[in-house]
């Protein structure tokens, strides 16, 4: 999957390595905030997304144990690939979500299942305290994400593969219109900067209809 084109881009300015990304997608959301999605930048994001992965929230997000050179060196390896893409989520201007997005034919549940065209992949992490208790947060922020990944005209449904230890995930899924699916086990995979255990995942989709209609 390519990455989808946003309604709005904001290029960062020339000449500062050291800055964000330009944004893929922006929408404000009245009573909610200016949502703004950017590519993950390994130098710039590292230290901010190792203290989200690592962090009680992450439990199953399978990264505890790293430190912000492992966690730079996975994202690196992420960014150089055209099958996975990893973006940061702002309201605001404060991050507060971490989305990948990948292609499931090119991912170990393509293992598990019979991926169709179409098919795109999808994990959601939540920066710690991000919604502070407020109601309504993470559906709103699900709906905005879901609005970006269906740019894409090419994507026809949408994919997740929570651990299937992750009650508060799943039902989340569900909520959101996602259709349960099998419970399945990921293989485990050696990849160049870090070894991805075995994980036993419960399959869940949401065709573009779903959220069209």
């Amino acid at each position: 999957m390519s990455r989808p084109t946003g309604a709005t881009a904001v290029p960062t300015a020339p000449g500062t390595p050291d800055a964000p990304r330009g944004s893929v997608h922006e929408r404000t959301v009245e009573g909610f905030g200016t949502l703004r999605i950017t590519p993950v930048d390994p130098e710039h994001d590292a230290v901010v997304i190792h203290g989200w992965v690592t962090g009680e929230r992450a439990a199953f997000w399978g990264m505890g144990g790293m430190d912000v050179r492992e966690v730079r060196e996975v994202y690196a390896h992420m960014d150089a690939l055209t099958t996975h893409h990893a973006f940061l989520v702002h309201r605001d201007g404060e991050p507060v979500a971490l989305l990948q997005t990948y292609d499931p034919a090119e991912d170990r549940v393509g293992l598990c299942y019979e991926v169709r065209p179409g098919d795109v992949g999808a994990h959601l992490l939540l920066a710690p305290a991000a919604d502070a208790g407020e109601p309504g947060f993470t559906g709103r922020l699900a709906s905005a994400i879901l609005e970006y990944l269906l740019t894409d005209p090419d994507c026809r449904r949408i994919v997740v593969e929570p651990d299937a230890r992750n009650g508060k995930a799943i039902a989340r899924m569900l909520r959101t219109g996602f259709e349960q699916g099998p419970e399945v086990v990921l293989p485990a995979v050696e990849l160049p900067e870090v070894n991805l255990p075995e994980k036993r995942a419960r399959l869940a989709f949401l065709p573009r209809e779903a959220v069209a209609g």
